[in-house]
């Protein structure tokens, strides 16, 4: 895991002034950081640093740009938190800021087939992962990467972060049903895919 890193670009905009007590309960945490208090909000960093940068290294397969992204979501973090209404699960919502936020550096990037595609570098990261399952897993974001935005941001969360059909709604902004209609037509070209391969 990668140690968390201060960003006081994010974090110079709170107060400070906190108990440990308080710090330790993550709803208070929560509340504390919206309130403007710099501790609660450094807390909430160093709880969701590194899942922001594993989310953004698979999504983009490049450690600088993940890190580049963990930045920005840091600060978009500190610029947005106050506008968590808990409708939503906390996790959830920061999804939904790292999706933007990856989704508008890649729309901005030249290497538009680059995304996904060093799931082999992300393998020696997870070291969990044995070879077998690696080299699917790699044949699978490579396919994954050429299928339409919507589709590839709706497997990705899916398949790659394991989240379910409504959470991924809840974070790409459409329907349930919408999400479980993407997943079908994901696995049906996915299907196609695996049946050319064969035949040639």
């Amino acid at each position: 895991m990668l140690s968390f890193k201060k960003w006081p670009a994010a974090v110079s905009f709170f107060n400070d002034s906190c108990s440990e007590a308080l710090l330790e309960n993550d709803n208070q945490c929560l509340l504390l950081a919206q309130k403007g208090n710099r501790s609660a909000f450094q807390r909430l960093l160093e709880k969701h640093y590194d899942t922001i940068y594993q989310v953004a290294y698979r999504y983009t397969g490049h450690s600088e740009d993940a890190e580049d992204i963990t930045q920005d979501v840091c600060i978009k973090l500190a610029d947005k938190i106050s506008e968590y209404r808990a409708e939503a699960k906390f996790e959830t919502w920061l999804y939904t800021i790292i999706m933007h936020v990856c989704l508008d550096r890649h729309r901005k990037s030249s290497r538009q087939q680059q995304q996904i595609n060093s799931y082999l570098a992300y393998a020696d990261f997870d070291r969990e992962v044995n070879q077998e399952n690696t080299l699917k897993t790699v044949w699978l974001y490579q396919q994954l990467a050429k299928l339409h935005e919507s589709f590839k941001e709706t497997a990705f969360l899916v398949l790659a972060e394991n989240l379910s059909h409504l959470t991924v709604s809840q974070i790409l902004n459409c329907s349930e049903g919408t999400v479980s209609w993407r997943m079908h037509e994901v696995r049906k070209q996915l299907k196609d895919l695996v049946g050319s391969e064969d035949e040639g």
